[in-house]
């Protein structure tokens, strides 16, 4: 019976729900409260806390189709039948409802009379001890004792916990797929393929191996979407099949190669197709390409679908069309990628154009590398070198071992680490700041019920001192501190806001405030120094907060707040917030988005929130239970961990978030808002810095300043401004266009000298000179005009730009064919004043820092040149 993939994932939902399942939709791939799994790669994975009990489901029977990420395999998709990057589990889960009995007639229920399988291709795999499993299969469903293999393998556990047998269903596809030993049944071939695992969790193992029987015994099944699709559709691999293979049509369309005309062509054909899900589906999530984690993943793998596109020969972005069919493929079972089309489209076209820039550049130096290794006669390339693929041109080291080993060369991956950790180190060395670190003692015997938080300045007692971690006595003039008080008017650090300072003035000595954070527990406590005298624990001080700088962080708080609102109104939903920081001068404020926001986006969110200001709107702020919050649609900020009662701050209908911050209770207290900056942090992630009240005041006014100071420069008015810079840089240009066609002349006029040098070996003209220019760019000009007057010559020149060095080589055809590689040449001169470049045979160039050694560098160009010409 043949099936469309979407209707094949529609009939399974429906037939379980018919038997009593809810139907919930896929979860994310990014695990919920799951430190343990960097993605979902399992369909009973995002349910795992129904299944240990630690969560009532909202049903005892449940069913999906979810979303999985699995990389495990990467180096094998597109070269097996079924191997995948992302696919969907079809699954049925009972939580102490139904068990065995039930599972294995709904199955074979819906393979038999749903899709109508052939019962005769079905077979079955239980575990050798599960008496009941075989005989629900013989006896129940009727399986002939040659359709069901017992296998010591079905046992699903995965250590302490709950696990037990299972059982496999096989579909046989027949004799074609093979006849030998590894085409059996429990063989490694393709003949029988597995479409469904049943799992019968009834123990639960001990910490000593042995296994007590559940109370509540549990059901997890998973059937793949895409291999029940290849039976259904009589397709050899899941890649033939509708969810795969117009994916494949659209990057054969782009490529011009045609699948089935090339082992290698339809290997490529189908990564980009698997990857291509797999890039939509990620992004879709809230997964952004990144150095670490789940990002690193989405990089992986959407870095190795551009490189198979390029083995294609497809030369220009394409991803965007690949997305695009995705999401017309999958929008039936997943409308939300429709609305967030676009933004994936931008996260991915983004990420494909920084790998685009680098990836020729990158590919040539792996070929080098590897060709050196090759003549060397090793088979392994340093990991030095492949570290420096991944820093500098943003080759994964997967990536580079792939390449590798298609060329029989194995990579150093301890070279690598160790070259990361190298790095590391030098950033966190370049990072450290020297900085006040005071450990706090313990706090176990407080009784926190006696501590309050009262925003008031006056009397309070400090009953507990710590220095170094340890709880003290008393603190003289000039020792660092740490303090919690009885009651605490002090704000903590926390949702990007930082803590607050002030004083504590005691009868005998002055702690200077300087931050105020909280434990795990919720205790807050204040850092700082005495200034002054001895200040004892136990003993009555007076707090007083930084009011003004309070305020003024209550500002830029509420700024914030309305920066994210503002900018979801410009630029849509898919906005999120990717951390903040308030502080008494300004506001940070980072959030996710593809591309530079344009001059007029942010003219438009600056007059968004400035009109906000203007309407004095009252500040409000309601405590809640957190599921209420979010229903009425307040925004969380990110990073903050909530409670279950959570406060939230809204601006009329302006801006609604959760936040425990400081605010101010009218936005018309803000006085004004302006954005100082505005860019790029990391892929996909943007920064925005703004200032509020005073400091936009003062940069008003130190603008007006500065312009009155460039008109008095320009000997105009203000207004006059634009047309006298108009013509200044006109005169420029002009000045420019002489400047040049000076050194034009000079360049051509120098042409005999510079060829002068020229010498011959074998037949082939070279040379090598230092030259005047001021940069590359003019370099390379005489570089061209050097090839011209030495046909089928090799060559370098070299010239000094302030402090550096620029060198660039060039090499004719019949030089390159005589053994010259001006990569190699240019490399070589480089080392010697301290430098470094490369490039292709006929081309290349480079630079160093000593420009003393310029002359030696060009001499050991030219014997490097002499060297190579066979």
């Amino acid at each position: 019976m043949f099936m469309k993939g979407n209707d094949i994932r529609e009939a399974y939902l429906s037939f379980f729900e018919n038997k009593g399942h809810l139907r919930l939709d896929s979860f994310s791939l990014i695990p919920k409260d799951d430190p343990s799994l960097l993605l979902i790669g399992a369909g009973m994975a995002p349910l795992k806390p129904y299944f240990t009990g630690k969560v009532e489901p909202p049903c005892h029977r449940i069913t999906t189709s979810q979303k999985c990420i699995r990389t495990g395999d990467i180096e094998n998709v597109g070269r097996t039948a079924r191997h995948h990057t992302f696919f969907e589990m079809l699954g049925n889960f009972s939580f102490g409802d139904y068990f065995k009995k039930e599972a294995i007639t709904w199955a074979w229920e819906f393979l038999t009379e749903v899709v109508k399988l052939d019962k005769e291709r079905l077979y079955v795999t239980i575990y050798p001890d599960d008496q009941e499993a075989h005989d629900y299969w013989h006896k129940m469903i009727g399986l002939p004792e040659n359709h069901i293999y017992p296998l010591a393998d079905n046992f699903w556990a995965i250590g302490q916990g709950p696990c037990g047998p299972d059982s496999e269903i096989f579909y046989d596809q027949g004799e074609e797929f093979g006849t030998d030993p590894a085409n059996q049944m429990g063989g490694d071939g393709d003949r029988f393929l597995e479409i469904w695992n049943l799992v019968f969790s009834q123990f639960d193992q001990q910490k000593d191996g042995s296994f007590i029987p559940l109370a509540k015994k549990n059901i997890d099944t998973g059937a793949g979407l895409e291999r029940m699709a290849a039976v259904l559709q009589g397709k050899k691999n899941n890649f033939e099949t509708d969810l795969f293979f117009p994916i494949m049509e659209e990057a054969s369309r782009l490529s011009h190669i045609n699948y089935g005309t090339s082992a290698s062509g339809d290997v490529a054909l189908k990564v980009i197709a698997d990857h291509s899900r797999a890039i939509t589906n990620m992004i879709s999530d809230g997964i952004l390409p990144s150095n670490e984690g789940r990002g690193y993943v989405l990089r992986r793998v959407l870095r190795r679908a551009v490189r198979f596109g390029k083995l294609l020969g497809i030369q220009d972005p394409f991803l965007g069309q690949m997305i695009d069919t995705v999401v017309e493929m999958m929008k039936p079972a997943y409308p939300e990628l429709i609305e967030k089309q676009a933004f994936i489209k931008k996260i991915a076209g983004v990420e494909e154009a920084r790998f685009q820039s680098t990836l020729n550049a990158g590919t040539d130096l792996l070929s080098e590398l590897m060709e050196d290794a090759k003549k060397k006669h090793q088979t392994m390339l340093a990991g030095s070198s492949v570290f420096k693929l991944y820093d500098t041109y943003g080759f994964p080291w997967e990536l580079t071992e792939e390449i590798a080993q298609e060329q029989g060369l194995t990579i150093d991956k301890e070279g690598f680490a160790a070259s990361m950790e190298e790095q590391r180190e030098r950033a966190r060395n370049a990072r450290a700041k020297v900085a006040m670190k005071v450990a706090t003692p313990d706090t176990t015997k407080l009784n926190a019920s006696e501590l309050t938080v009262e925003d008031k300045d006056g009397e309070t007692e400090i009953v507990l001192l710590g220095k170094d971690g340890k709880e003290i006595a008393s603190a003289a003039d000039g020792e660092e501190v740490t303090v919690i008080l009885r009651n605490n008017p002090f704000h903590a650090e926390g949702g990007g806001q930082v803590g607050d300072t002030g004083r504590l003035i005691g009868q005998s000595g002055v702690i200077t405030v300087e931050n105020c954070r909280k434990l795990p527990d919720g205790i807050a406590y204040l850092v700082g120094n005495v200034s002054e005298g001895v200040v004892e624990a136990g003993s009555t001080v007076r707090a007083e907060v930084d009011r003004e700088r309070r305020h003024a962080l209550a500002r830029n708080h509420t700024g914030t707040h309305l920066l994210q609102a503002a900018l979801k109104r410009v630029l849509g939903n898919t906005v999120n917030q990717a951390g903040s920081l308030v502080l008494p001068d300004r506001l940070r404020f980072d959030f996710t988005w593809p591309e530079a926001i344009s001059s007029r986006q942010l003219e438009e969110v600056e007059r968004l929130v400035n009109n906000e200001i203007l309407t004095g709107t009252e500040v409000t702020f309601r405590n809640m239970p957190l599921d209420e919050a979010k229903k009425l649609g307040a925004m969380a900020l990110f990073g903050e961990k909530y409670g279950k009662i959570v406060r939230v701050v809204s601006v009329g209908d302006f801006s609604m978030e959760l936040c425990g911050g400081s605010h101010v209770s009218n936005v018309g207290e803000i006085g004004s808002f302006r954005i100082i900056s505005e860019g790029g942090i990391g892929s996909g992630v943007r920064r925005i810095e703004a200032i509020t009240g005073k400091a936009a005041y003062e940069a008003a006014l130190a603008d007006r300043k500065l312009l009155a100071h460039t008109a008095e420069l320009l000997k105009g008015k203000e207004e006059d401004i634009p047309a006298r810079i108009e013509k200044l840089e006109a005169a420029l240009k002009e000045a420019k266009k002489e400047v040049q066609k000076l050194k034009s002349e000079q360049a051509r006029d120098s042409m005999g000298n510079i060829l002068s040098k020229a010498q011959e070996k074998n037949g082939v003209p070279f040379l090598a000179a230092v030259v005047a220019a001021d940069n590359m760019n003019e370099l390379r000009k005489i570089a061209d005009m050097v090839k011209d007057k030495l046909p089928g010559g090799a060559f370098i020149l070299g010239c000094a730009s302030g402090d550096k060095v620029n060198l660039v080589g060039m090499a004719a055809d019949e030089a390159v064919q005589h053994g010259v590689h001006m990569g190699k040449v240019v490399s070589r001169a480089a080392k010697v004043c301290n430098g470094g470049g490369g490039g292709k045979p006929g081309k290349a160039q480079a630079g160093g820092k000593d420009i003393t050694k310029l002359e030696a560098a060009i001499t050991e160009g030219t014997k490097a040149i002499a060297e190579m010409i066979g």
